[in-house]
């Protein structure tokens, strides 16, 4: 009789079980569309980025880049805490631990930091993709266990065990069935998409902080860009200072 008769036949258990699976398929896609758009404007922004820095002359292009640009990608992020441990260590102002060392060491933390931020920022909602993709067949198979008893129930009181008598509830434990499937199935794929994307990236950006590494320290170390690191460090928080810097989410 349609899905209408079933929502007005539904009891109040049966109604908790819907609008919970409602909930779940909501978040769900609402991570999908907002993590894929997110990812895709990333991906878009990391290229250009990383095609800026490779063809920069020196490492003042690519502060004036990181200036016109912002910090938009975890590439540019990475960077960014790279230029502010070298600014911080030249100062030869130690005023905590978290300052203190050498300047390979010092750079080494700034860079880890940045990769974990990226990384916590890369995986916001994943457990909650997680939760509903192993959760959600169950809530549904629940509604299917309460269905199935409600079809006992009009067998016993009836005392006849005709299809008119157990069609409603029948119905009513294969609807959420399915809809479980349809909560759960959505969110599984979206996870593992997720989980490979932020792989691949995490992947690429370890790579680049290698690099960044390299550059830096070896300016740090022999002097050839020493001066490229410090007036590039200084610009960059000279302009980080006047405005907000961006929070990484």
């Amino acid at each position: 009789m349609g899905f209408q008769n079933f929502i007005s036949q539904a009891d109040a258990i049966a109604l908790f079980i819907l609008t919970v699976l409602f909930v779940m398929s909501v978040g769900t896609w609402y991570y999908i569309l907002t993590k894929g758009w997110r990812a895709l404007q990333a991906r878009d922004r990391s290229r250009q980025f990383l095609k800026a820095f490779w063809t920069a002359p020196n490492l003042e292009a690519v502060a004036r880049n990181l200036r016109a640009t912002g910090i938009t990608d975890p590439f540019s992020h990475l960077v960014h805490h790279g230029f502010t441990a070298v600014e911080q260590h030249q100062s030869r102002k130690v005023n905590s631990l978290i300052e203190a060392g050498s300047a390979e060491d010092f750079l080494t933390r700034s860079l880890k930091r940045a990769i974990d931020q990226d990384k916590a920022r890369l995986e916001g909602g994943l457990t909650f993709l997680a939760t509903v993709a192993s959760s959600a067949p169950f809530v549904g198979l629940f509604g299917t266990v309460w269905g199935i008893y409600h079809a006992l129930m009009a067998i016993g009181a009836s005392g006849q065990g005709g299809l008119d008598q157990v069609a409603g509830p029948v119905g009513e434990a294969l609807i959420m069935t399915g809809l479980g499937l349809a909560v759960a199935i959505p969110s599984a794929v979206a996870y593992n998409v997720f989980v490979r994307l932020n792989r691949n990236t995490m992947v690429s950006l370890n790579s680049f902080a290698h690099d960044v590494f390299a550059f830096l320290s070896t300016g740090l170390a022999t002097g050839p860009m020493l001066s490229d690191v410090e007036r590039t460090s200084d610009r960059v928080l000279s302009r980080f200072q006047q405005t907000k810097p961006v929070e990484v989410h």
